[in-house]
């Protein structure tokens, strides 16, 4: 008699990850978004300073005084409408969405997802790999920003002083940001798989979600963040990733591959 040789979740989840990784590392999708993660911010803080925002004594009407006003603001209020509130760090996460989209539809276009599911895995394995990867990816971006904003504010000759926290909270701020991808990440899988094949419907639909959260980013994790808001970020992006997670698996086994 034929036998089918079983697989245990780990060693399913293992293999998906592997190829996973490979594709995402082997496409040039997450260097082009890396790349452009980098540039923004230097382009953002040198043009404003260019403008007249960082000229000293001058009040800009819309521009950058401190280098660390391209990664957030003090205080965690809530998220102001002048440029230095909007052309943030923050508007990085609508890229990210962006990135999974792009991975998830392409893996509907090719025909990829109905040979994995027909062949071996299961949707609980495909949904906890495209997080794990849309995180990864995430991460990637969020820190190429924060060397570029670096770079940028060097290059402007903006200020470094901090004023009002210190490099703890530096810290604590970029691991906020970093565990909120998730959020991010788990909202674009889910579009992804309802819109499958459709790029454009899942992007429009992150984005619109997105915009929802937008505004709560600069109270959730701040220049002067401490381990209260990490711990914060780090469990609103893992109930986020189950739960949404959970959702992205409902749909792939209650709709068709194509």
């Amino acid at each position: 008699m034929l036998a089918f040789e079983k697989h245990s979740f780990f060693e399913r989840l293992k293999s998906m990850l592997k190829v996973d990784f490979k594709r995402v590392f082997t496409m040039p999708l997450v260097y082009i978004m890396a790349g452009v993660s980098l540039v923004m911010p230097i382009l953002i803080l040198v043009m404003t300073s260019m403008m007249g925002g960082a000229e000293e004594g001058a009040e800009a009407a819309a521009g950058f005084t401190n280098t660390w006003q391209a990664i957030g603001s003090v205080g965690g209020s809530a998220m102001s409408m002048d440029l230095t509130g909007m052309c943030n760090i923050n508007m990085l996460y609508f890229l990210i969405a962006v990135f999974v989209c792009v991975f998830v539809a392409d893996d509907f276009r090719s025909g990829y997802v109905k040979n994995l599911f027909t062949v071996r895995s299961k949707k609980w394995d495909y949904v906890i790999s495209k997080s794990l990867v849309g995180f990864v990816g995430g991460t990637i971006m969020i820190l190429a920003y924060f060397i570029g904003a670096m770079l940028g504010g060097a290059i402007a000759g903006l200020s470094f002083n901090t004023v009002g926290f210190g490099a703890g909270g530096i810290v604590a701020c970029m691991f906020s940001k970093i565990f909120m991808v998730a959020i991010f990440a788990s909202i674009a899988l889910v579009l992804g798989v309802v819109a499958k094949q459709k790029l454009w419907l899942s992007i429009v639909g992150s984005f619109a979600a997105g915009a929802l959260l937008f505004t709560m980013l600069p109270m959730m994790s701040p220049l002067n963040s401490n381990f209260i808001n990490v711990v914060m970020c780090l469990a609103g992006g893992a109930l986020f990733a189950a739960g949404l997670g959970a959702v992205s698996n409902i749909i792939l086994n209650k709709t068709s591959l194509v």
